[in-house]
């Protein structure tokens, strides 16, 4: 069983900022590959389906950013969940917009959901990291991931968060292929 978290924060004034890139590509992957509600409450949103022949959930933690890691630490205990079958999704500062890296385990770089999920699980899982760019000053990163993008970057965001969905399988199996499919189609 597969774990696939997108962070971001719950309240409807984030749906579209750039923290909530997580939540955003969790939704289309959910719409796409028909995934049944499991689950949701104050903590958590949780899905379960299938993506080719490997069974998954997708979660979005409900606790806003900071606290994500409590509600995946439990998915992971309850469904015993391995670290090598988790990824988590989010917005990453130190990429150029739409820019995709993945990486399994290091440092969280400040961002502060990946810290708490890093206290709360250890950081040796995989992270599918979006590039958000960055402000370009220290002081205004707390502000900046909380707007939301402009037109022009929304679409571009969309054209992107579409492009992964659709080659969402492949991470599963080949991380190179999987890029490749994504930068090919920029």
């Amino acid at each position: 069983m597969w774990l696939v978290c997108g962070l971001g924060n719950p309240d409807k004034k984030y749906q579209y900022t750039r923290h909530n890139l997580g939540f955003n590509l969790i939704d289309s992957l959910v719409d796409f590959f028909d995934f049944n509600l499991l689950k949701k409450d104050k903590n958590i949103e949780l899905y379960k389906g299938v993506i080719g022949k490997k069974n998954c959930f997708f979660c979005k933690p409900l606790t806003y950013m900071n606290q994500s890691g409590p509600p995946v630490r439990k998915l992971i205990n309850f469904y015993k969940i391995q670290k090598s079958k988790i990824i988590i999704i989010h917005d990453d500062l130190d990429l150029a917009i739409n820019k995709i890296k993945i990486k399994t385990g290091g440092g969280n770089g400040g961002h502060n959901g990946l810290a708490s999920i890093d206290e709360s699980i250890g950081n040796n899982y995989k992270r599918l990291r979006i590039g958000i760019g960055h402000p370009g000053i220290k002081e205004m990163v707390s502000s900046y991931v909380l707007e939301n993008f402009s037109n022009q970057d929304r679409e571009l965001v969309n054209k992107n968060i579409a492009r992964l969905t659709k080659h969402f399988s492949l991470i599963f199996e080949d991380n190179a292929l999987f890029l490749n499919k994504i930068s090919s189609e920029s």
